[in-house]
């Protein structure tokens, strides 16, 4: 069984290593190198963005700060709670599980229910999460001219980096399949044991559901970083 954390202010790299415990030994499909053998921060960053996404975010660091609003703003004296019932209810549906039975044998096509949830998943937490870094930008844009700025950023940050993004969430519901199959074929041998079935289901499940939590955790992190900073620079 899997074991991580899906508190969103400290994941960081929980759904890489999740993802990397469930790859085979060997897989020609991972883009990822060696760590000692893999380029720099900064050097992927600029890969990441290309020269369209770094010319923006140029742009946006060279601008002149717009002036603010200041003072209280009732947007942004929401965005704890804001922040905090999106977590649960992302958390919670994570945890359900799939809405419809899991198949009654253990075979490649069992996994069907399982990438439906994990499709329909995915994409409540880009939906939920990317309204939610919305309205935090829009209360930390109004805040103050430092705030505008950060918010621009952001949202440069958020166009730029979305094909990354999009790579790395795919390894998810493969890397899970992967998982379900190889443990399906060993399996096998004792045919129709229903304890050893119901055994399986359950680890895989509460599996599935640890790499979901470590995704929301992983598209949340830059929400966190705004509610952060609404909140420091608040008086």
């Amino acid at each position: 069984m899997l074991n991580g954390s899906s508190r969103p202010g400290g994941a960081g790299s929980e759904l890489n290593r999740l993802l990397a415990r469930l790859a085979p030994p060997t897989d020609p499909t991972d883009p990822r190198t060696p760590s000692d053998t893999r380029p720099a921060f900064v050097e992927r960053l600029g890969d990441w963005l290309g020269w369209t996404g770094a010319i923006a975010l140029s742009e946006v660091l060279a601008a002149r700060s717009a002036p603010g609003v200041g003072g209280p703003d009732p947007a942004g004296d929401a965005g704890p709670a804001d922040f905090q019932r999106v977590l649960s209810a992302q958390q919670a549906a994570n945890a359900a599980g799939p809405a419809e039975p899991a198949d009654a044998v253990l075979s490649p096509t069992g996994f069907g229910p399982c990438r439906r949830h994990i499709a329909a998943r995915q994409q409540a937490m880009q939906d939920a999460v990317g309204l939610l870094r919305l309205r935090l930008r829009g209360a930390l844009a109004g805040q103050s001219p430092a705030g505008a700025r950060l918010a621009a950023i952001d949202a440069v940050m958020e166009h730029s980096l979305a094909a990354h993004e999009r790579s790395l969430l795919a390894l998810v519901p493969l890397r899970l399949q992967a998982r379900f199959e190889r443990a399906a074929q060993a399996l096998q041998p004792q045919g129709a044991d229903i304890g050893a079935l119901q055994a399986f289901r359950a680890t895989f499940l509460d599996d599935m559901a640890c790499v979901l939590q470590a995704e929301l955790a992983h598209r949340l992190l830059p929400a966190q970083g705004l509610l952060d900073a609404l909140h420091d620079k608040r008086p």
